[in-house]
């Protein structure tokens, strides 16, 4: 008898702007408050869980094994291992479809997985050559998520992939800044209806005050998206609006078989029904999701309009444009509760806040099956499947 792979929690915190709520809060702060909302949420008692997977891009200065710290501090017993994923935006994905390997190979019975980033917090780097330092500063932030280091081309930023994506593809500045409105519109909406309210975990700040709205949503003024410059004048198609905005956050699932939920008493929430990643030239890496979700629907049998919702990882408004034109998916089923453009986007934690989003959005809707995908720099995507208990 088939013994899915379930989610009993799914939980994260709300997104800060850069330089903005969290800027004085360490990454693993907020990773620890969301590891420690996923037992308050499932029930599960910390001696129980079998191993935690974070990801975590921008880890330089946050002191030794950053997931640990986070686990730790969250009141899991130092039996628990801990281990943190670096795969740029597709980190906290990835820490998700390996537990659900895992638990399916039975090599563990319970995982915590998710992501956290404060990329308001990356440090300047001063490298060093033979023993000497080398004259400037780097930005770990530009460094190590926004700056191509696969293709030869001289570490292009990623937004100059995009513009020539676009071009290609004939989609329009117009066309992105009426997906990043779209996005801003339908975040206020769902905040307002009080869709986040189980979704977002209020998180308490040194001086006592709670965070549990997301700012990046709160600052953005879209009446003004139109009139911005793009990031590569003269005829570049991307702004500051249809790119997703530095941002900090933390965002966890805990997972466990079937079998071991209704043993424990724990709530199913979701069916995990499979994942797939895939990989193409760096340059086109906005539309890789497009190869990972017709993998995964392979392996699933669904068909994409059996499937209720969609997440699409909104990095660039272009993104969400492109996957789901050549995917043929109606606009009106993907990101329902808006995308990174209003929401944020904290590389590490990316992956695992679309399923968060995901998995409450078919709850709060009333839907069943939902795919959650999203590209990252290189050239690769993930894709994971969810299904909601009959």
């Amino acid at each position: 008898m088939e013994d899915p792979v379930v989610i009993t929690a799914a939980v994260r915190t709300a997104t800060g702007a850069y330089q903005g709520v969290f800027k004085d809060v360490a990454a693993q702060a907020l990773g620890t408050a969301v590891i420690a909302a996923t037992l308050t949420w499932s029930g599960m008692d910390p001696k129980d869980v079998g191993e935690v997977y974070l990801g975590n891009v921008l880890t330089a200065g946050l002191g030794q094994v950053p997931v640990r710290q986070a686990a730790l501090f969250a009141g899991l017993p130092p039996s628990v291992p801990c281990s943190a994923i670096s795969k740029v935006c597709g980190s906290a994905m990835l820490t998700v479809m390996l537990a659900h390997d895992l638990l399916r190979a039975g090599t563990l019975t319970s995982v915590i997985a998710g992501g956290m980033e404060n990329m308001s917090r990356a440090p300047l780097l001063l490298g060093r050559e033979r023993g000497a330092y080398q004259a400037g500063l780097r930005d770990h932030l530009l460094l190590d998520c926004m700056l191509d280091a696969c293709t030869g081309q001289g570490s292009p930023s990623l937004g100059r992939f995009a513009d020539a994506i676009a071009l290609a593809r004939g989609i329009s500045r117009a066309d992105q800044d009426a997906q990043a409105i779209i996005s801003v519109t339908r975040a206020r909406t769902a905040q307002d209806s009080g869709a986040f309210e189980r979704e977002i975990i209020p998180f308490k700040l040194p001086d006592g005050s709670t965070v549990s709205i997301d700012e990046p949503m709160i600052r953005a003024q879209p009446e003004k998206v139109p009139t911005l410059l793009p990031l590569f004048p003269p005829d570049g198609r991307v702004t500051a609006a249809t790119a997703a905005p530095f941002s900090d956050g933390a965002a966890a699932l805990l997972l466990t078989l079937h079998s071991r939920a209704d043993a424990q008493g724990l709530p199913v929430r979701a069916l995990v029904r499979g994942h797939a990643s895939h990989a193409q030239a760096p340059e086109q890496f906005i539309t890789a999701p497009v190869g990972a979700v017709r993998k995964l629907l392979a392996k699933t049998g669904w068909e994409a309009r059996s499937v209720d919702l969609f997440e699409i990882g909104e990095g660039f408004a272009l993104g969400v444009l492109a996957v789901a034109q050549e995917l043929g998916i109606g606009l009106q089923r993907v990101n329902v509760h808006g995308g990174a453009c209003a929401l944020g986007h904290p590389v590490g934690a990316t992956g695992a806040r679309i399923i968060v989003t995901l998995l409450h959005a078919l709850e709060h809707h009333g839907l069943r099956r939902g795919i959650a995908t999203l590209c990252m720099g290189g050239g690769e995507a993930t894709a994971i499947a969810l299904e909601l208990p009959a």
